[in-house]
């Protein structure tokens, strides 16, 4: 159990993502690994991700955002790295400065892109998006021919470099949904027009994390892994063993006190004590990613057993029902781990309110203080 220096702390386990990286390379190999670091790297913290990454290994960083690419790239971390959302109007040209791929899935985006190369000085290394049936980004099969040649015009121009092709699964995490086939052969096809267009990529990729573990034929060149990195996947079940959760996240209690049977407890008396008891309060909340449908869930772990939350959460704290049990002012609990002690895990909280460990982990709100450490504590 570790110390912590506030209220409230989600502690990242490092050598736990270098480790699920190390696996995952030797899982899917000879596919490169993209490590996905967008959104703070899924809440853990993107620059002490992006390095705990590399040196397991990851070939390659993927971001959204031009500014989060930025921030990586001010920390000294120099490995390949892609944006994968195609915003118009983010600042490509120092992207492309800084050496960061960009994604395009339109002929427009193509050209928005060869315009900031010449604004940067160097060519823009595109990655063009296929739409093979997610309907989200990228170019549908009537758009395709249009983005490639816009992209063949920017590469006889000097100001684009096609440095791949790559797509996105819409349900790779359902296994044998038939949607996994039939993006594939779109993606077979969407290359193969590639190909005819006279653009051969270096780097092909469409799997996510569900489908770098799940479906082989999809791993191409390289494969993107999201919460992978992190222990996490949204396949039934949640990640593989051999991947560990690297977040932990804690609290003190701040007040404890005895309250009398029939007292009710937070906003509209959603739980009322059934008799003399303790109640402890955490002084985290929905503005913190504790999610309101988190009442009444056994999410809370103390003293070797988990206890439930007693009434609404509310924005900065909610209560714990402990019985007779004693503790005290300070404590600490747990609301989720890696699961080494009992603790709730982040799979756990996403099964229970009916969402993903994802949305859970990056959803650990800018007011609780991450901490890094190498091993678990």
């Amino acid at each position: 159990m570790m110390s912590m220096d506030g209220h409230a702390e989600a502690s990242v386990e490092l050598a736990a993502i270098t480790r699920n990286v190390a696996a995952l390379r030797a899982h899917v190999a000879p596919a490169a690994v993209m490590a996905v670091v967008k959104a703070n790297g899924y809440g853990h913290g993107a620059v002490p991700a992006a390095r705990a990454a590399v040196r397991g290994g990851a070939d390659w960083l993927g971001v959204v955002h031009v500014a989060e690419a930025l921030e990586v790239r001010r920390a000294g971390v120099d490995v390949p790295m892609l944006c994968l959302m195609a915003i118009g109007t983010d600042d490509h040209a120092a992207a492309i400065a800084a050496g960061v791929d960009l994604a395009a899935g339109s002929a427009d985006m193509v050209r928005r892109l060869a315009a900031a190369a010449e604004v940067a000085g160097r060519p823009a290394r595109v990655h063009l998006k296929a739409d093979t049936g997610l309907s989200r980004g990228g170019a549908t099969p009537a758009d395709w021919p249009a983005a490639l040649a816009a992209a063949r015009a920017a590469e006889a121009a000097g100001t684009v470099v096609v440095a791949g092709v790559w797509s996105h699964f819409a349900s790779a995490d359902e296994p044998g949904n038939p949607s996994i086939d039939a993006q594939l052969t779109a993606f077979k096809e969407a290359l193969a027009v590639a190909e005819r267009a006279g653009i051969a990529p270096p780097v092909r990729h469409i799997a996510n994390t569900a489908a770098a573990l799940d479906v082989p034929q999809a791993r191409y060149d390289l494969v993107r892994i999201g919460g992978g990195c992190y222990g996490l996947a949204t396949l039934p079940g949640g990640a593989p063993p051999w991947l560990r959760p690297a977040m932990t996240l804690r609290a003190r209690l701040v007040l404890v006190k005895r309250v009398p049977a029939g007292a009710g407890v937070s906003y509209g008396h959603r739980y009322t004590t059934s008799r003399e008891t303790t109640l402890g309060l955490v002084p985290l909340g929905y503005a913190d990613g504790i999610p309101r449908s988190a009442t009444g869930k056994p999410f809370v772990f103390a003293r070797g057993r988990r206890w439930p939350i007693a009434g609404t959460v509310c924005m900065d704290q909610f209560v714990v029902d402990f019985g007779d049990e004693s503790v005290t002012e300070g404590e600490e609990v747990v609301l989720f781990g890696p699961g080494d002690g009992g603790e709730p895990t982040a799979q756990q909280w996403g099964e229970e309110l009916g969402t993903i460990s994802y949305e859970i982990v990056t959803g650990i709100g800018s007011r609780v203080p991450r901490s890094h450490y190498e091993i678990a504590l």
